[in-house]
């Protein structure tokens, strides 16, 4: 019953997946006053969350803002989180990981399009010439959580008391206590050339079974799937985990059919660990072959700080 009382607390990077999502990257304009309008909207992003969620507690509505390595020492002017620096470029042998701009990242979740676009509308208005838009990705939920290259996604995510320990920057750094890194690639995939795979070749790319998502061993010619090359471990063979809000997005009139990636970790180069080993290979030349039918297009990095460091934002 309190979900339908208690809107979801802000800057929630747990936020329940949802239906609908819009991913948001803007960078800062040159205006005079473009920072601190960016200051003071972030800072009120809670009270304008509330005044959108209101009108539909049940549709789960959240908002989560992540803050880019090139504005964060003019925005904030507070000490950087250890491991916050821009997209880097990862270049293998055939694909490459591309790095692109992005000052601030509005990851706009709920069970109704409606919503997000309400709420994106007026967070807008108040941004105005502020910021331009870099990218806009509506995504939606794909019928059992799949992808739409026909395989569920993010069955690895860690679940329960898990979660925060997986996420959220702890005291190994305490200027960046309770915040979370993010990671986002825009992919479009060439569904034509995946369509021409048999679902057997599909599943030794991916690593699972298609219908019912089983584990599946990697071939003993070397070549490792998806699922193992994004699978990093501990000494002791625990895994490090990381939480993955991907949604599929598309216009199927235009021919354009992707995925969203967005990843949220404790630890940056535990996500940067996994580009590499899908770009350039483990061992080195033996790529993710689902690189050979998904390009991506964008490459960005955020730090998404706790609620109350964004609400203090305009206390100076």
């Amino acid at each position: 019953m309190s979900n339908q009382r208690v809107p979801i607390e802000p800057q929630r990077v747990d936020a329940p997946l949802t239906q609908s999502a819009t991913f948001l990257v803007v960078t800062a304009t040159k205006k005079p006053d473009s920072i601190n309008t960016i200051r003071s909207t972030l800072a009120g992003l809670d009270s304008l969350a509330k005044n959108v969620s209101i009108r539909d507690l049940s549709a789960r509505f959240a908002c989560t803002v992540g803050i880019g390595s090139d504005i964060w020492d003019d925005l904030t002017s507070l000490p950087r989180p250890a491991e916050l620096h821009s997209f880097r470029e990862v270049k293998g042998e055939k694909h490459i990981a591309v790095s692109t701009p992005g000052d601030l990242l509005f990851h706009i979740r709920s069970e109704r399009r409606d919503i997000c676009f309400e709420f994106e509308r007026q967070l807008m208005n108040q941004l105005g010439d502020a910021v331009s838009v870099v990218d806009e990705t509506v995504g939606f939920r794909y019928f059992d959580v799949r992808d739409l290259l026909g395989f569920v996604d993010g069955t690895a995510n860690p679940v329960g008391p898990s979660v925060p320990a997986s996420v959220l920057v702890a005291g190994e750094d305490t200027s960046a206590e309770g915040g979370s890194y993010i990671v986002v690639q825009k992919y479009t995939h060439d569904l034509s050339g995946w369509g021409h795979l048999s679902t057997e070749q599909q599943e030794k790319i991916i690593g699972r079974t298609k219908i019912d998502n089983v584990e599946l061993d990697d071939a003993e010619s070397g070549q490792r799937s998806h699922k193992t090359l994004n699978t990093i471990e501990y000494e002791n063979g625990d895994e490090h985990d990381i939480l993955r809000d991907n949604m599929p997005f598309g216009s199927p009139g235009s021919a354009e059919f992707g995925t969203y990636f967005i990843g949220y970790t404790r630890r940056l180069w535990v996500i940067e660990k996994m580009l590499e080993r899908m770009f350039v290979g483990d061992p080195p030349g033996l790529h993710d072959r689902i690189l050979d039918f998904s390009k991506p297009l964008t490459g960005t990095t955020f730090f998404a700080p706790s609620a109350s460091f964004l609400a203090n934002l305009d206390s100076e």
